[in-house]
């Protein structure tokens, strides 16, 4: 039961823990309530991935809902992703903030009526220089004030080469949607769908560390070539995203401050 005056959201996690953020930071859970909480929130999880998904009479306490990133694909069959269609849908009529990341973005689109498609350039890992839409500045979270007239963030990447070495991302937003940053590789970075839909297809709530130990992983099952890790190492090591900016972005967007300007 929501608390008078309490201001709950929650995780929808699509992804198992690896033993590194387990034993770092507790589970990738405190990982997204670390960048996107404030004091006085409440933040609840459910592993949508294992088929815990919250009551939908306990929709209507949330301010806001979170779909983490994934190793699945956002357009596969199996019942826990129809599952998340289904309340992404339920919550889109509700009104209720939902924010999108990498494979969050991906279902989002899907479950509201966009395209997913596959793009066979095969994994790309690192930090992507993401460049702002003249569209996003009428919602007003940064400005020419915060540093240039084109704004361009720096943002984590990790898109999964899936079977075949392709990656997925947004190819075709849903309709009445905004593009609100593109990229040199990719067309949608970033959408939103009115006041109550955002999605970002990188990660925000990434430290560099955690991005260093995926690439060992990765480089350890020979899931990518020893040069290409190395040199997505090498890339991190120099990059600095700009995370207080992405941060900023999304808690805006969940917690109020997003309403496009007329």
């Amino acid at each position: 039961m929501k608390v008078e005056g309490e201001k709950r959201y929650a995780v929808l996690l699509a992804a198992r823990d690896s033993e590194y953020v387990k034993k770092v930071y507790g589970g990738y859970f405190n990982v997204f309530v670390d960048a996107l909480g404030d004091e006085g929130d409440k933040w609840d999880l459910f592993r949508v991935i294992e088929g815990d998904f919250p009551e939908m009479d306990e929709l209507c306490n949330y301010e806001g809902f979170v779909i983490s990133g994934s190793p699945h694909d956002a357009y596969g069959h199996e019942y826990w992703v129809l599952q998340l269609c289904f309340l992404l849908q339920t919550l889109f009529a509700m009104q209720k903030k939902v924010l999108g990341i990498c494979f969050g973005c991906q279902v989002l689109c899907r479950a509201l009526g966009g395209k997913v498609a596959k793009s066979y350039s095969g994994w790309d890992i690192g930090v992507r220089k993401v460049r702002l839409s003249e569209d996003f500045y009428s919602y007003g979270l940064l400005s020419d004030d915060d540093g240039q007239d084109e704004i361009i963030l720096q943002l984590f990447l990790l898109l999964s080469a899936i079977k075949m070495r392709y990656i997925l991302h947004v190819w075709e937003v849903p309709e009445g949607a905004q593009i609100l940053a593109s990229s040199d590789k990719t067309g949608v970075e970033m959408f939103t769908f009115g006041d109550y839909i955002l999605g970002i297809q990188g990660h925000p709530e990434y430290t560099k560390d955690i991005l260093d130990n995926l690439i060992d992983r990765l480089l350890s099952d020979n899931s990518i070539e020893r040069g290409f890790g190395e040199e997505a190492k090498l890339q991190l090591m120099e990059a600095e995203p700009d995370r207080k900016y992405w941060e900023r972005i999304c808690k805006g967007f969940l917690k109020g401050g997003w309403s496009q300007l007329q």
